[in-house]
């Protein structure tokens, strides 16, 4: 069985051989940077952060072997007027002459600062060997997070999103910046994605604050506002799956598209309740996610399970990788909760 639970700082060497194979400013390939990630989230699970410091690393491991099988995160707000969440407006004008009767539609992207905050989930990271395997162990993390969302709406934001991942080169570099960012930061892809995150000022110090005209740009580079790696389609699709709307809103750095959702709308935030335990049975319901949190600790497996007489009934199994008994309050989440809530 596969355990969901929050990071600790017994997992950093297992997350930092996951960083060094993907690109994501939730997980740097930086020891003492994941060190203080997984320190922020302990506080965080622990309810001793702030909002604006609020974040939440999970980790799903294969219980069999105790590895770390891939990661997820929430930020619980991304966006303050100490730091605002940074992100290129795109806007479209129709433009007509009637001399030529011909006219044409132009797009212009402009540096945006968002000072009230989102909610932001992020930093899903599933190596290759755990891909493909029949166990929808992508999903399991992604879910997890609204599962998470549902027990604790009020640590979060009423608007939530999530940044695709835009199309970068073999080597991690990206047309868009070289034609757009770097023309007025003089510092490569790699060099300002690094920087910034520990400072956005260099961003909004040197960065135009007017719209810029795409067609400006060489069609190499204009193409990519609003890509989609295709490594990230899987992920696109999920988030679309879950309620989630492309806005018009886009990475600085890559171009990757943000995607949009209300906290309470998203059906596996909606659909998540607080239950009590009964006796361990052999369920043959729909699969859906049963968490606890205890002490700061969180857990959580997907299984099959039933309510009866408003008991949640759970295998034996999941109950024991909960570390949980009969009687005990535990979160439910509907696996398929979009269709449930739709219906």
């Amino acid at each position: 069985m596969f355990l969901i639970r929050n990071a600790i700082h017994e997992d950093v060497p297992q997350l930092l051989d996951m960083a060094r194979t993907v690109h994501s400013n939730n997980l740097p390939p930086d020891a003492d940077a994941l060190g203080a990630i997984v320190e922020q989230s302990l506080k965080s699970f622990n309810g001793e952060a702030e909002l604006d410091e609020r974040t939440f690393t999970f980790v799903l491991v294969d219980d069999e072997t105790g590895n770390v099988a891939g990661t997820s995160a929430i930020m619980a707000r991304r966006g303050t007027p100490t730091r605002p969440r940074l992100y290129l407006k795109v806007r479209r004008y129709e433009h007509y002459s009637e001399d030529l009767q011909d006219g044409q539609v132009q797009a212009t992207v402009q540096l945006m600062q968002d000072v009230d905050g989102v909610t932001e989930v992020g930093g899903l990271v599933l190596p290759s060997t755990y891909r493909g395997c029949g166990k929808r162990l992508g999903s399991m993390l992604s879910r997890v997070r609204f599962s998470f969302m549902g027990l604790h709406p009020d640590w979060f934001m009423e608007r939530v999103v999530a940044e695709v991942m835009g199309v970068l080169t073999e080597d991690c570099q990206t047309k868009l910046w070289d034609h757009l960012g770097r023309r007025f930061i003089n510092l490569s892809y790699q060099e300002a994605d690094v920087f910034s995150r520990t400072s956005k000022e260099f961003i909004t110090s040197l960065f135009p604050r007017e719209e810029i005209y795409i067609s400006l740009m060489p069609p190499e580079a204009r193409q990519l506002i609003g890509a989609v790696s295709p490594d990230a389609k899987p992920a696109l699709h999920m988030l679309s799956g879950l309620g989630f709307e492309e806005v018009d809103e886009v990475d600085p750095f890559d171009g990757g598209p943000y995607l949009s959702a209300q906290r309470d709308a998203i059906p596996l935030v909606a659909a998540t309740k607080i239950v009590q335990l009964g006796q361990a049975g052999s369920p043959e319901g729909p699969e859906g996610f049963a968490s606890v949190r205890v002490d700061g600790s969180f857990r959580c497996v997907r299984c099959p399970y039933t309510i009866e007489d408003d008991c949640l009934i759970l295998p034996a199994e999941a109950m024991d990788a909960l570390q949980v008994a009969p009687g005990d309050t535990v979160g439910c989440t509907p696996e398929h909760a979009h269709a449930e809530v739709a219906g």
